[in-house]
Formats: C-alpha cells, structure tokens, sequence
C-alpha cells in the first residue's frame, strides 16, 4: 500500500488539507476513528476550534491512538491543531496530546475579527518569495525546549516550529495556492 497521510476530520478546514496534498500528487485520507490511522504514514491535524475538537478526540476514543501515532510517525498541527500538540494549553477546555514540548494560548491575536494575513521568511526557504500566510485567532506557541527549532516568525513570535518528525504553525497554510509548507514536511 502507498505512503497515505491522515487528515484528522473531526472539525476544522480537513478538505483544504486534502486538496493541498492532491496537488502535490499525494494520497490522503480522512480520519474520523482510531482504526483508520493503521494505514496512515503521517497526520495533519486541522485548523478549527480547539476545545470543540478536544472533546470529541475523546468522544471518539482517539486520545490514546493519536498519542501513540505521535511517538513513532509525524504530526502537523495547524492553529487549533498546533494547540492540541502542545504540552501545555492555557484553557482547561482543552486536554493537551503532548506531542511537542510547548505551550499553547489560544486566540493570542483576538477574535475572529482581528484575523489577517502577513509576509513570512521561511526558514527552510530563505531565498525563495515570501510566504503569504493567513492568521485566524492564532494561539502563541511557546517552545518549552531547546531542541525545538522556529521555521517562521511573526515580529517576534515563533507562528511555525518543528521538533524532529512534528511542525506546528499558528497560520493557515491550506488556505493558500502557495503548496510549500506541505511539501517540505
């Protein structure tokens, strides 16, 4: 069977994901129970909203399998998603997968209503164009580790990390034409 990536469908913008990889030439699929993550090489968990998507990771019994997919394959966390990787989550709402060694604050920016886009380098393509990334009530990402390394920034806030195998971003790549961030992973 080919390499398969996950996308966790559960609530959030998972058909942008979809569409993204597509264009890539990349095999994904939806993933909405824990036995659908057996045939999964990597996971993208989705931008939405993080305490509604926390509780139905444990309505559906997908708390423990997500934990141990993490340990030996990688996860994307995109904005709500990036929030359910940390560690930590300033919001008993939410029951963190301590995937990557971080604290997470949702809605760091404000409301939905202060949502916008800005220019970003991109570490892994310093001299490629700027990548024109879309925040909507982004969380910070707090790095509670040395070995964490910061890919992009916003003025002085890490918004995309990486930890080994896992990458956390505070933007909406998916909502983009622009495929680099799914392609680097």
């Amino acid at each position: 069977m080919p390499d398969v990536i996950g996308v966790l469908a559960l609530q959030g913008a998972y058909e942008k994901h979809i569409e993204m990889l597509s264009s890539l030439g990349v095999e994904s699929r939806l993933i909405r129970y824990a036995q659908e993550l057996n045939d999964c090489c990597a996971l993208i968990i989705p931008g939405g909203e993080s305490s509604t998507m926390s509780l139905l990771i444990q309505k559906f019994g997908l708390f423990e399998k997500l934990r141990e997919f993490s340990e030996n394959k990688p996860v994307m966390g995109v904005c709500a998603g990036a929030i359910l990787m940390a560690e930590t989550v300033e919001d008993s709402r939410v029951t963190p997968l301590n995937i990557m060694p971080m604290t997470a604050l949702r809605n760091n920016y404000g409301r939905q209503v202060f949502s916008f886009s800005a220019d970003l380098r991109l570490k892994f393509d310093a001299e490629g164009p700027a990548y024109r990334a879309h925040f909507i009530r982004a969380p910070e990402m707090r790095s509670n580790n040395e070995k964490i390394e910061v890919l992009a920034k916003f003025d002085d806030d890490a918004v995309m990390m990486r930890l080994a195998r896992h990458m956390a971003l505070t933007f909406h790549p998916e909502l983009t034409n622009d495929n680099r961030i799914h392609a680097c992973w």
